[in-house]
């Protein structure tokens, strides 16, 4: 049985950890050639010898910063089949205590960095190419804390419709993915206290119908399928992965 991603040459944003990482895990062994990129080089190096897969130190909020990205891997590679651009950040204010500082580092990364990421990648996509972004329930639940976050995500998502129309003529295919509460590190990242996250966690699961948080292995599944042609007809789609948390968001 051939692997699913034979040959097809992968970049994948923020991939030094969580999904990200667990997606370039999952491309490897499916016979993928995968680049990895992050903001910090001692963690993109650390992670891209762990995988053993090229790592390219790249901060998506800078723009020269992806334009470098581009250009080392079109020296490389030439072209690429597929892009996922998974970089994200998470910082939770509730409305009145929103700063302009979280407000343009969550925008520039997940919003604007996504569509620049594959803005100036596009000259380097062959045609009949797959693009992934990493969005969010959050776009769709209200959730109290996640204002700029969500919004961000709802922009993805609107985002990557148009994209898909727009590309469509190259055959390139452009998607979502809609994960839920997966256990990752991003939670962490947040500055919430120990117990408070603990608190957070417990009452989260208890809202999934699965009772469960999701693993980042299970997200890279998902997206090693929108990277292969078995999803070949898939082209705007968002889907969501989530535990069934979307669809009956007051079980408690």
């Amino acid at each position: 049985m051939s692997a699913l991603l034979n040959n097809k040459v992968t970049v994948i944003t923020g991939g030094n950890s969580g999904m990200g990482f667990a997606t370039a895990k999952k491309f490897k062994e499916e016979g993928a050639t995968v680049v990895i990129t992050g903001r910090s080089e001692e963690k993109v190096k650390q992670a891209a010898a762990e995988l053993g897969v090229e790592g390219i130190v790249a901060d998506v909020q800078d723009l020269s910063s992806i334009d470098s990205l581009v250009e080392q891997v079109k020296n490389t590679y030439g072209a690429i089949d597929t892009l996922f651009v998974n970089a994200g950040v998470f910082v939770p204010s509730p409305l009145g205590q929103i700063e302009e500082e979280s407000y343009d580092y969550q925008m520039g990364i997940n919003l604007k960095g996504a569509i620049f990421t594959l803005e100036k990648f596009l000259p380097v996509l062959k045609d009949g190419a797959s693009v992934i972004n990493l969005s969010s329930i959050n776009a769709y639940t209200g959730m109290p804390n996640t204002a700029i976050y969500a919004a961000s995500k709802a922009a993805l998502n609107s985002f990557t419709k148009t994209a898909a129309t727009e590309l469509a003529p190259r055959k390139i295919r452009v998607n979502a993915v809609n994960p839920g509460p997966i256990a990752t590190p991003i939670f962490g990242k947040t500055g919430m206290p120990e117990d408070q996250l603990q608190g957070f966690a417990a009452a989260m699961q208890a809202r999934i119908p699965l009772k469960r948080f999701g693993e980042p292995t299970e997200i890279a599944d998902l997206v090693c399928f929108l990277a292969s042609d078995k999803s070949s007809f898939m082209t705007g789609s968002e889907i969501n992965i989530d535990g069934g948390i979307n669809i009956n968001p007051l079980l408690s």
